[in-house]
């Protein structure tokens, strides 16, 4: 049993400008850190394309025909002031929808132990019918859903600790009682939402952290309202949104996290997932801006699921 690592070159070719902080350099410097030695166990795969059908079961058609049409020939295409396409965006976040499902499909099915999904764009911005944040497709809550329809699980959980509240997460899971989102992030910042009381049916946990906030405030926020949550929901899958934004080193928000932070929540997301759920548990990445403090940040989280 091992840990997989799915990625693909295609997700190098989403290019969003000169200057862009969600730039194909992330995966790059993933790359860099995954290649030493200490990683030669992973069991790296190539993402498979994902399909319209799949993206089709966190979102309406509408909204998938809208991104097929907004896709440029050349050039960049502007979907909002921090989102944009160009002609290799498509395919990348079809490998990015693509890699998290594959995932779901090989640890349900006991060909592995976990996962971590290293590709772009993120998703957990993108709304049931609005691609905002950088995101076009919810890669994460495809994957859930996919887990409930397809593969006969009931209860599936995603816990989110980018720096940025996964509104688009929240918004598809909001009135679905057997899915449970979980999520830190610094509040006030983008988008304005992960209040307290957004609660949707009683299946969303939100714990905001001030601006300035550092481990102490994650770990507790996590231990009092996260965590406990989690393991009354006793969930079938753990999927992570695997933001690395929160490090103290990131130039988008102001969370003082370091990588010691991101090895103690992995650490116990595993435990939850080897109480409840076999030990199943797919992270794939968010955010994370600042290559150094990604690359340090990545290796630390795959580390620690190689320890199951």
């Amino acid at each position: 049993m091992t840990t997989l690592l799915l990625h693909h070159e295609e997700c190098l070719l989403h290019d969003m400008g000169e200057g862009h902080p969600e730039r194909p350099a992330r995966l790059t410097a993933i790359e860099r850190v995954l290649a030493a030695d200490a990683f030669a166990g992973l069991e790296r795969q190539n993402a498979p394309l994902g399909t319209t059908d799949q993206v089709l079961l966190a979102h309406p058609a509408s909204h998938v025909s809208a991104i097929d049409r907004a896709r440029p020939k050349q050039g960049v295409s502007f979907l909002d002031a921090d989102t944009a396409m160009c002609p290799g965006s498509w395919n990348a976040a079809l490998r990015a929808v693509g890699a998290i499902v594959s995932a779901v499909d090989q640890v349900v099915a006991g060909e592995a132990d976990n996962a971590f999904c290293a590709v772009r764009p993120p998703g957990h911005h993108a709304e049931a019918s609005h691609a905002m944040g950088f995101c076009l497709f919810n890669s994460v809550a495809v994957a859930a859903f996919h887990a409930r329809k397809n593969l006969g699980l009931e209860r599936v959980a995603v816990i989110d600790f980018d720096v940025h509240h996964g509104n688009g997460t929240q918004d598809i899971f909001w009135s679905h009682k057997d899915l449970f989102y979980g999520s830190t992030h610094q509040m006030p910042l983008y988008p304005g939402t992960g209040a307290l009381n957004e609660t949707g049916v009683g299946n969303i946990f939100n714990a905001p952290l001030r601006p300035g906030a550092g481990g102490d405030a994650f770990q507790e926020a996590m231990t009092t309202r996260i965590l406990p949550a989690l393991d009354a929901f006793r969930p079938d899958l753990i999927l992570v949104s695997a933001g690395f934004d929160a490090h103290m080193d990131d130039p988008l928000a102001n969370i003082n996290l370091t990588e010691q932070d991101f090895e103690w929540i992995t650490g116990h997301l595993m435990e939850l997932a080897e109480r409840h759920a076999g030990g199943r548990i797919v992270s794939i990445l968010e955010g994370g801006y600042d290559l150094d403090a990604l690359s340090r940040s990545v290796g630390v989280h795959v580390s620690a699921l190689m320890s199951a």
